[in-house]
C-alpha cells in the first residue's frame, strides 16, 4: 500500500510544528538551557489546583454541555465586561485557545476563502487556514512589528473573509495600539470581514494602561479568543474560550459537539478559581526579565525591537549566519534551545527567544547568545 497516495491534501500541505521539533530535540540534550517553548515557568496557582482536585473527588469527571458549564460562561463574560466595558452576546468554552481558533475557522472558512494573517504569525494561523481549505494572505509587520492598516486594506479582495489580529503577539510580543485597533475595526466593518482577535497574552502587557479589546470597537464582527494556558499556567489543562455573537457561537458549538465534544470537565470547574487572582507581581517579574534580556542582547550587538507584552523576543539573527535555522543549530550545539523564525514567518531572518525562565537560566542563555554574536 502506498500511503502517500491515500493521504488527504490537507495533511501533505502542512509541515510539522517547528516548535514541537525543538521540544522533541530538548529530550536528547543533557540539561539544556531551554528558551524555546512558550509556556510560563511558574506552576498553576494553588487555589486552582485545589479546585481541580475537589472537582475530581466530587465526581465532576463526565461530559459537560458542549458549550461549557453555565457558571464558567457567565464568569468569562462578566470578567470581559469589567475589563473592557462591553459584554459579548455569548461564550463558548473550548479546548484551549487553539480550540477557539480551530472552531472559528471551521465555522467561517470555505475552500478558496482568504484569511489575512500578520507576518510574523502564531504557527497555527497559517496551517489551520490551510486545513480548512482557505488561503493565507500575509500582511507584513516588519521591521518594527507594527500593523500598517492602509497596507492591510490593500490586500483585501472579494475572496477575503477573516482578519486575524493578535495582541500581545507571539512570537514578537508586539502590542497593537488603540489607534490601529480602531482603524482595523473600521476597515473590517466597511469591507465585511470577521475579525479573530487572539488575546491569550492579554494580562502579559507591560504598558501602564493596557488597551481595550478590539471587540470594543467592532462588537458585531469580532470573535475574541482567550484562555488560561498563559495567565494561570494551565497549558496542559486545555481550557480556553471564544466570545462572539450568539448566532456564531451556536454554529461553533455545533462543530464542537462532533470534534472536541467539550472542554475538560475538571478544568472548567477549576477555572472558576482563577478569576480574581492577583497576578501583578508575576507580570512585573516578567517585565524585569524582558528588560534584562533586551538590554543584554543589545549590548551583545543584536538588533532588538522591545516587546510590549507576552514573554518573547523576536530577535534578528546576526549577519554571520545565513538564516535562522543555521543560527538555532549553532545554539543547540552550545546546549541552548531557541525556535527558528521560519516557523513563524515567510522570512528566515529572526529567531524567537522565550524569556519565561528562571533568572539563572536567562543569564546562561544570554551569555551563549552574546558569544554567538561575536
Amino acid at each position: 500500500m502506498d500511503l502517500q497516495k491515500l493521504l488527504a491534501r490537507r495533511v501533505t500541505q502542512i509541515e510539522a510544528s517547528g516548535i514541537r521539533k525543538i521540544f522533541d530535540m530538548a529530550a536528547t540534550l543533557k540539561d539544556p538551557v531551554d528558551l524555546s517553548i512558550g509556556q510560563p515557568h511558574f506552576d498553576v496557582p494553588e487555589p486552582v489546583k485545589e479546585a481541580a482536585c475537589q472537582a475530581i473527588r466530587a465526581g465532576f469527571n463526565r461530559y459537560t454541555p458542549s458549550g461549557g458549564i453555565p457558571e464558567l460562561k457567565a464568569a468569562v463574560l462578566s470578567q470581559f465586561e469589567r475589563t473592557h466595558g462591553t459584554r459579548p452576546e455569548d461564550a463558548l468554552i473550548t479546548a484551549g485557545g487553539s480550540g477557539a481558533l480551530t472552531l472559528s475557522l471551521l465555522a467561517l472558512i470555505n475552500p478558496g476563502d482568504e484569511v489575512l494573517l500578520p507576518d510574523p504569525f502564531f504557527v497555527s494561523y497559517k496551517h489551520l487556514t490551510t486545513m480548512c481549505g482557505g488561503t493565507p494572505v500575509f500582511y507584513d509587520t516588519y521591521p518594527e512589528f507594527r500593523i500598517d492598516v492602509a497596507a492591510v486594506e490593500k490586500l483585501i479582495t472579494p475572496r477575503a473573509k477573516v482578519l486575524i489580529v493578535m495582541s500581545p503577539g507571539n512570537p514578537t510580543g508586539a502590542c497593537v495600539d488603540e489607534a490601529a485597533k480602531k482603524a482595523l475595526a473600521d476597515v473590517a466593518r466597511r469591507r465585511g470581514l470577521i475579525v479573530l482577535s487572539d488575546e491569550i497574552y492579554e494580562l502579559f502587557t507591560y504598558a501602564d494602561r493596557p488597551g481595550r479589546s478590539l471587540f470594543a470597537y467592532y462588537p458585531e464582527g469580532t470573535v475574541v479568543m482567550n484562555g488560561l494556558s498563559k495567565t494561570s499556567a494551565m497549558t496542559g489543562w486545555r481550557l480556553g474560550w471564544a466570545l462572539a455573537s450568539k448566532e456564531l457561537v451556536v454554529q461553533m458549538t455545533k462543530l464542537q459537539q462532533f470534534t472536541f465534544v467539550c472542554a475538560p470537565s475538571f478544568a472548567q470547574k477549576a477555572a472558576l478559581a482563577s478569576f480574581g487572582l492577583d497576578l501583578s507581581n508575576t507580570i512585573r517579574g516578567y517585565q524585569k526579565k524582558r528588560d534584562f534580556m533586551v538590554s543584554g542582547l543589545r549590548d551583545g550587538g543584536y538588533q532588538v525591537v522591545e516587546p510590549g507584552g507576552a514573554f518573547y523576543i523576536f530577535v534578528k539573527v546576526p549577519p554571520k549566519y545565513p538564516n535562522s535555522q543555521a543560527f538555532v543549530e549553532e545554539a543547540i550545539r552550545r546546549n541552548l534551545l531557541l525556535v527558528p523564525g521560519h516557523a513563524f514567518s515567510q522570512r528566515d531572518t529572526h529567531c524567537r527567544i522565550c524569556y519565561a525562565a528562571g533568572d539563572e537560566r536567562l543569564a546562561q542563555g544570554l551569555a551563549v547568545l552574546q558569544g554567538m554574536a561575536k
